[in-house]
C-alpha cells in the first residue's frame, strides 16, 4: 500500500507549479546550461536576464544541486535566469558581470552552510571544498550569504534580493553560532535581503517571481509559505499569541498545553490519535480541540480586530491568521532558558497542515524590527515532483569548468559531482526528527516521493547521456534510502500531529511502513537493459527495515556492495534519547536479518556502523561502553564523526543550554530536565578517543580517564581489555584513504608490519576486510563494486 501522498490535505492546500502563465521570455527556448557569462547571454539571443541566482558552488547543473533545481524551475515559467557562481567577493564588480536582472537576485550559499563547509567540528578550516573545482577551498567567504546579499545590494540598489538555501532556513531567526559561540540575530537582518525563503523553495519562488513579474512590490509579498521577511508590527485582522514567557498561565484545565503532542493531548483526554479508533475521519479535529493545540499565553481574548471560532468555552482563534509571538532576539541572546523555549515553540510549528506563522523582535526603541515567517511550504505532489525532476538538466558541470581535454574527470573535478554522478535522488524529507540533523528542518518530515515512472526515466538518461557511466548506478535514495512513499495512514492526523518524529521513541502506530512500492522499483530498475548494479549509499533507516524483511532481502541480495552503512549514533540510551534515536537493540535485530540474507545470497559483506562523540546528554562512561562495545564486535573506526552544533537544531540548543527542549522547558531545575554538554577540547578529544580506542596516541588519555571512572579493569594485556598496558615506542604511519581531516590509524598494516596487497584500499572501519580495487578485483574477491 503506497502512502496516501496525493489525496492528503496537502495536495489539495496549494497552487500547483504547472498552473501558472509562462512569462513572455519563454519564447526564448530551453538552455543547455544557463548561462554564466554576456557571450552565452548573447547566444541564446538574450539582452538581459530576468532573474540572477548566485551561489557559493560551482555550477553543476544537475537535480541534486539547489542553484539547477530553482534556475531550470523558474526557466520552465518562461524566465530567463543567469548564474553567478562562487564569485569574488571583495568587490560588487563580479555581481555585475550579467548585468541588472530585471526582476530580482535569487542568493544562496551553495548545499551546505557556508561555515559548516569551511570549519570542521574542531574550528579548523578546511584545506578542502567539495562543491568547488579541484576540491580547493577558500571558493566562498564565510557567512556567504550575507556577503552576497550584501554586495548583490552594492551592485545594484532597487533591485530586490531573495535569499534562500540551507543556510537561510537555518538561521531563520535568532540562532546559536557555535563558530563566534554566542546568539546571532536571523540572517534576514544581518543580510538585509527583502524576502527569505525557507525549506524546499520550488512553490514560493515560482509565485514571487510571477508576481514580481506582475510588477506587485516586493515589500507588498508577505503571504507565501515559506517565507520570512521584516515587518513592523502586527497587522489588523490578526490574532497574537504572547509565548514569550515560560511562566504557567495561571488555571490551564481550559487551556491547551503548548508543550504536548497530539497524542499526549489525546490520552489526557481518554482518547488517543490512532487511526484504529475507528473514529469517522474528520471527526476528531471537529469535536475535539486538541487536534489543533494553540499556546495561549496569557489570555485567550482576542485582540481588537480578529475573529475567532468557538469551540465549547474555548476560543479558537482561526490558523492563517494567528501568529505567535517567540522571546525577542536580545531575550534569547541572554536568557539561555528562554533560547530553549523558542526552540521548542519553532520546532513544535514545523507541520505544514497546523503550523502557525512565528514572529520575533530584534532590536529596541525606533530601530526595532520584527522578523516574520510564514507556515512552512506545502510539500510537493508526486506529480510536482516529477516536474521538478524531469526538467532539462545537463547532469553535468557547466563547460566553464572542463580542463584542456574538455573532460571534468582531472584537475577540475568537482567532488560532490562526482558523487552523485551516477545516482538518482528518489524522494524528500525525513521523518526521523535526529535532533542533531537539519534535514527535518530544511526539508520537512512529509515524504515527497517521485514516481517509479520517473525515476527509471533518470536511470534510463544516466544510461544513455552522463559520459563515464559504466552501469552502475551508485544510489537510488535521499536523505533516507527507505522512506520511499512512506508516510501516515490517516490524512487528518497527519495535518494534525505535532510529534517531532514518527519513528522515536517507535515507529507510530500510524506510520505505514509497506516497503512494497521500494522493492518494486529496485526490480524494475536492475531490469534495465545496460543496467549491471544499483547499489543503495543513502544512510539506512534500519529500525524502520525491520518492518520489512522482504526488503532488507531485497536490498541485501541485490543492492549491498560488500558494505553497507547505518548509523546506531551509539549504545546508550542517555546520548540516544537526546538524538531521538532507536535503541542498539533494533541494530542487532536488523544485523541479524542483513547476514542471514547474506549467508543465503553466498556472499560476504559487512555493515559499517557509525557513531557520533560527545553528543550532548553524553557522559564519559557512556563513550568508555561505547568502546567496549566496538571492542567486543571487532570494529575500529578510521574517521570519527564528532558532534557539530548546526544553527538551529534541537541538540544545538541542548548544546547551548544544557536545557532539553524534547521535554516541558521551565526555570526550574526539577521541572525540566538539565543536560550533561560535552565542552572543552580535553573532553571532547577524550571522546573522540575513546571511539578510537585502538590508536596508541590515544592510550595515555584512555587510561588517566579509566582510573578516574573506576574502570582500571579495562587495561590490559588481554582480550578482553580496552587498551593495553604498554606504549609503543612508534605511533604509526598509516594514513586514511581520506587524507584530509584526518587522523592516524594504528593497526597492523599501520606499523607497517603488513602492507595492504595490490589493487586493495583499506575501508573506513580498519576493522573491516579491505575492500577489492583494481587488480584485486581479478583475484576472485567477493566483493565486487567497492563502495
Amino acid at each position: 500500500m503506497n502512502a496516501p501522498i496525493d489525496v492528503s490535505f496537502f495536495a489539495r492546500a496549494a497552487k500547483p507549479l504547472t498552473s501558472y502563465r509562462k512569462y513572455w521570455a519563454a519564447r526564448f527556448g530551453t538552455a543547455k546550461f544557463l548561462p554564466m557569462s554576456r557571450a552565452e547571454m548573447e547566444v541564446l539571443g538574450w539582452d538581459s536576464c530576468d532573474i540572477i541566482i548566485v551561489t557559493g558552488d560551482a555550477y553543476v547543473d544537475h537535480p541534486s544541486f539547489g542553484m539547477a533545481v530553482i534556475g531550470r524551475m523558474l526557466e520552465a515559467q518562461g524566465f530567463r535566469v543567469g548564474i553567478i557562481a562562487q564569485p569574488d567577493w571583495q568587490s560588487a564588480d563580479p555581481f555585475k558581470v550579467l548585468g541588472k536582472p530585471n526582476l530580482f537576485f535569487g542568493v544562496t550559499a551553495g548545499n551546505m552552510d557556508s561555515m559548516i563547509n569551511r570549519y570542521t567540528a574542531d574550528r579548523k578550516i578546511r584545506s578542502d571544498d567539495a562543491y568547488t573545482p579541484g576540491d580547493v577551498g577558500g571558493k566562498r567567504p564565510d557567512r556567504a550569504a550575507i556577503v552576497y546579499s550584501q554586495r548583490c545590494r552594492e551592485a545594484y540598489r532597487d533591485v530586490p534580493i531573495v535569499l534562500g538555501g540551507i543556510e537561510g532556513s537555518l538561521r531563520r531567526i535568532a540562532h546559536y553560532d557555535y563558530w563566534s559561540d554566542k546568539v546571532r540575530r536571523s540572517i534576514l537582518v544581518d543580510a538585509k535581503c527583502d524576502l527569505l525563503l525557507y525549506g524546499n523553495a520550488e512553490r514560493a519562488i515560482v509565485e514571487i517571481a510571477h508576481r514580481l513579474a506582475a510588477r506587485e512590490p516586493v515589500a507588498d509579498i508577505t503571504d507565501v509559505r515559506g517565507t520570512s521577511f521584516i515587518r513592523r508590527g502586527t497587522p489588523p485582522g490578526w490574532f497574537e499569541i504572547d509565548s514569550t514567557s515560560v511562566d504557567t498561565p495561571g488555571r490551564v484545565e481550559s487551556h491547551i498545553n503548548p508543550y504536548q503532542n497530539t497524542s499526549e493531548q489525546a490520552a489526557g483526554q481518554g482518547a488517543t490519535c490512532a487511526k484504529e479508533d475507528g473514529e469517522k475521519p474528520g471527526a476528531t479535529a471537529q469535536a475535539n480541540p486538541a487536534i489543533q493545540p494553540i499556546t495561549f499565553f496569557p489570555s485567550l481574548a482576542p485582540k481588537a480586530g480578529s475573529t475567532a471560532t468557538t469551540t465549547g468555552k474555548l476560543k479558537v482563534p482561526p490558523r492563517d491568521h494567528t501568529v505567535i509571538r517567540l522571546p525577542s532576539y536580545e531575550q534569547v541572546k541572554s536568557d539561555p532558558v528562554l533560547y530553549a523555549h523558542a526552540n521548542r515553540v519553532l520546532h513544535l510549528e514545523t507541520n505544514p497542515g497546523n503550523a502557525r506563522a512565528l514572529v520575533q523582535a530584534h532590536g529596541e526603541g525606533a530601530t526595532a524590527r520584527e522578523v516574520w515567517l510564514t507556515p512552512p511550504p506545502i510539500p510537493l505532489t508526486t506529480a510536482e515532483m516529477d516536474f521538478v525532476f524531469d526538467l532539462p538538466y545537463a547532469r553535468s558541470p557547466h563547460p566553464a569548468y572542463a580542463d584542456e581535454r574538455g573532460s571534468h574527470d582531472g584537475a577540475t573535478k568537482i567532488p560532490a559531482w562526482e558523487m552523485i554522478r551516477f545516482s538518482v535522488n528518489i524522494m524528500r524529507g525525513c521523518f526521523g526528527g535526529c535532533t542533531f540533523c537539519s534535514i527535518t528542518e530544511h526539508e520537512g518530515r512529509v515524504i515527497q516521493s517521485r514516481s517509479e515512472d520517473s525515476v527509471i526515466r533518470e536511470i534510463e538518461d544516466i544510461r544513455d547521456k552522463v559520459a563515464g557511466f559504466t552501469g552502475t548506478i551508485s544510489d537510488l535514495g535521499g536523505p533516507t534510502a527507505n522512506m520511499y512513499r512512506i508516510g501516515c495512514k490517516s490524512p487528518e492526523i497527519e495535518a494534525a500531529c505535532r510529534k517531532p518524529s514518527c519513528v522515536y521513541p517507535d515507529v507510530c502506530q500510524n506510520l505505514n511502513t509497506d516497503h512494497a512500492p521500494l522493492i518494486k522499483m529496485y526490480r524494475r530498475a536492475r531490469a534495465l537493459k545496460g543496467v549491471k548494479k544499483i547499489l543503495i549509499s543513502s544512510g539506512l533507516r534500519y529500525d524502520l527495515a525491520i518492518k520489512s524483511p522482504e526488503y532488507v532481502k531485497e536490498l541485501v541480495t541485490h543492492h549491498v556492495g560488500g558494505y553497507l552503512k547505518i548509523a546506531p549514533e551509539h549504545t546508550e540510551q542517555g546520548p540516544l534519547s537526546k538524538m531521538m534515536k532507536p535503541g542498539i537493540g533494533n541494530y542487532d535485530k536488523f544485523k541479524t536479518l542483513f547476514e542471514k540474507y547474506s549467508l543465503e545470497a553466498g556472499k560476504k559483506q559487512y555493515l559499517i556502523p557509525y557513531f557520533i562523540a560527545a553528543h550532548p546528554g553524553t557522559s564519559d562512561e557512556d563513550m568508555m561502553n561505547l568502546a567496549v562495545w566496538l571492542k567486543k564486535n571487532g570494529f575500529r573506526a578510521d574517521q570519527v564523526q564528532t558532534f557539530y552544533p548546526s544553527p538551529m537544531a534541537t541538540a544545538t540548543a541542548m548544546y547551548h543550554t544544557s536545557k532539553n527542549p524534547l521535554r516541558k522547558v521551565t526555570r526550574s531545575l526539577e521541572a525540566s530536565e538539565t543536560v550533561d554538554i560535552v565542552r572543552g577540547e580535553r573532553r571532547r578529544r577524550l571522546h573522540k578517543a575513546f571511539l578510537r580506542y585502538h590508536d596508541p596516541n590515544n592510550w595515555p588519555l584512555l587510561r588517566e580517564a579509566l582510573k578516574a571512572l573506576g574502570r582500571a579493569d579495562l587495561i590490559g594485556n588481554g582480550k578482553q581489555h580496552l587498551i593495553p598496558t604498554f606504549q609503543p615506542l612508534s605511533d604509526g604511519g598509516y594514513t586514511s584513504a581520506r587524507r584530509k581531516n584526518s587522523t592516524v590509524a594504528t593497526d597492523k598494516v599501520a606499523l607497517g608490519r603488513v602492507q595492504p596487497g595490490r589493487g586493495k584500499l583499506l575501508t573506513q572501519h580498519t576493522g573491516l576486510p579491505p575492500r577489492a580495487m583494481g587488480a584485486a578485483k581479478s583475484a576472485g574477491n567477493l566483493n565486487k563494486k567497492p563502495r
